[in-house]
C-alpha cells in the first residue's frame, strides 16, 4: 500500500489544502483519511451526526433505497451539508458473489467524490473476495465451526433466532464468551431451536472489507490526480471497457476486452485506449472453443 501511495505522490493537486466531508459511523475515516491526505493533500472531516443505517443495513432490517452508487452519492451530499463543505466523499459497499464463477463471496466498494464548485462527481471502485456467509446452526459445535471458517473473532458475527429476518438481532459479536452467551439466548428465543449466524459486514468489524475500501480509495485518488486533456478538470479516467478483441486463430470477435474508453466527469471529453495484446487467446473464442 505504501508503494502505491508513493507512486501517486508526484506533484501538488487541485485539492491540496482543502477539506472534504465523510459521513460514516463505521470507521471509514481511518481507512480513507490518510490516503486523501497523502495523495491529494486534502483533509478529511469526519461527520457522524446522521445515522447512516437509515439508508440501508447489511442485515436487511432497513433495505437500501436506490443503487449502491446513488446511496454513496447521497452520503457524500449529506456529509457536505452537515459539515458546511463544498467537497464530500461517500462510501457504500455490497456483498454478493464473484463475477467470474458466481461461487465465491465477493465485496464491491463504491466511493463517490462530489466537488460542488466544479460540478464534479467522480467515482472510485474496487472489488475482491469477501469474508462473508451465513448458516443456521443447532449446536455449539456448529457455531464454533462457522466462526473458525469465517475468521472470528477478527471478523465479527451476527446472530438471530430461527431465520435471517427474525426481529431479534445481535450484532457485533467479537469474543467467544459473548458468542456462546448470545447463541444460548437466541436459541432459547427460537421456536425451532435454530440460530441464524452470519458474518458482520460493517466496515469497522470486517478487516477483509476494510482492505477493499482502501483499494477503492486508491482508485479514486488516482483518478482525481488525473486531469482531463481537454478542460484540465480532475477526475479523468476509465468510463467503460470495450469487448470484441479478435481471436488470434480465426479472427472472430470475443468477449475479451480490446480497449477502454477514458472520459472526463466534467466536460465529457473521451479518448479510446487499446490494450497492448493484439489478439485474444483462442481458448476464449466462441468459434474455436465453443
Amino acid at each position: 500500500m505504501n508503494a502505491v501511495l508513493a507512486s501517486l505522490q508526484t506533484s501538488p493537486t487541485v485539492y491540496a489544502g482543502c477539506s472534504a466531508a465523510l459521513l460514516t459511523q463505521h470507521g471509514k475515516e481511518a481507512l480513507l483519511g490518510p490516503i486523501l491526505e497523502e495523495v491529494l493533500g486534502c483533509h478529511l472531516v469526519h461527520v457522524d451526526s446522521y445515522d447512516t443505517d437509515l439508508l440501508g443495513t447489511f442485515t436487511r432490517e432497513v433495505p437500501r433505497a436506490g443503487t449502491q452508487l446513488e446511496t454513496a452519492a447521497k452520503k457524500a451530499r449529506l456529509g457536505m451539508e452537515l459539515a458546511g463543505l463544498r467537497l464530500g466523499l461517500g462510501s457504500e459497499g455490497s456483498v454478493g458473489m464473484d463475477p467470474a464463477t458466481g461461487l465465491i463471496p465477493w465485496c464491491y466498494e463504491v466511493l463517490v467524490w462530489i466537488d460542488a464548485d466544479r460540478g464534479l462527481q467522480v467515482v472510485g471502485r474496487a472489488h475482491a473476495s469477501a469474508c462473508a456467509g451465513s448458516r443456521r446452526v443447532t449446536s455449539w459445535e456448529e457455531v464454533q465451526a462457522f466462526a473458525a471458517h469465517h475468521r472470528f473473532p477478527s471478523h465479527a458475527l451476527v446472530a438471530r433466532p430461527s431465520h435471517a429476518d427474525h426481529g431479534s438481532i445481535y450484532k457485533g459479536i467479537q469474543d467467544p464468551d459473548s458468542l456462546r452467551r448470545i447463541y444460548e439466548r437466541a436459541r432459547a428465543d427460537a421456536d425451532d431451536g435454530v440460530v441464524f449466524l452470519e458474518v458482520d459486514a460493517r466496515a469497522h468489524l470486517n478487516p477483509t472489507r476494510q482492505a477493499v475500501i482502501r483499494q477503492a480509495g486508491l482508485d479514486l485518488v488516482a483518478r482525481l490526480r488525473t486531469l482531463c486533456p481537454a478542460c484540465q478538470s480532475p477526475g479523468f479516467g476509465l468510463a467503460r471497457r470495450l469487448p470484441g478483441l479478435l481471436c488470434g486463430n480465426c479472427g472472430t470477435p470475443t468477449a475479451e476486452f480490446k480497449g477502454a474508453v477514458m472520459a472526463c466527469a466534467a466536460c465529457g471529453h473521451e479518448t479510446e485506449e487499446r490494450i497492448a495484446e493484439a489478439w485474444a487467446d483462442p481458448a476464449h473464442c466462441p468459434e474455436c472453443n465453443p
